[in-house]
């Protein structure tokens, strides 16, 4: 298991994905996660997501907020 997980939060954020989560893959520490959760965006940031493989993960929600979705990864985090 890594050591440090980025949890990305997105919501119709085609414009500036990538180079968020590439800022993220490019740290100098590399036992890492990026994870990002898509909050039902209805632009184009999953196309721009799929873009990264199996570099990321990327889990889809139905739009519920921000909040929603720190508390869902947090809640993931805890069961490991």
């Amino acid at each position: 298991m890594p050591t440090v997980s980025v949890i990305i939060p997105a919501y119709n954020a085609e414009a500036f994905i990538s180079e968020t989560v590439e800022s993220a893959l490019n740290q100098t520490f590399s036992d890492l996660e990026v994870i990002v959760v898509d909050d039902g965006s209805t632009d184009r940031t999953v196309e721009r997501l799929a873009e990264f493989g199996d570099r990321i993960d990327v889990h889809r929600q139905a739009n519920a907020g921000v909040a929603a979705l720190r508390d869902r990864d947090r809640d993931r985090t805890r069961r490991r």
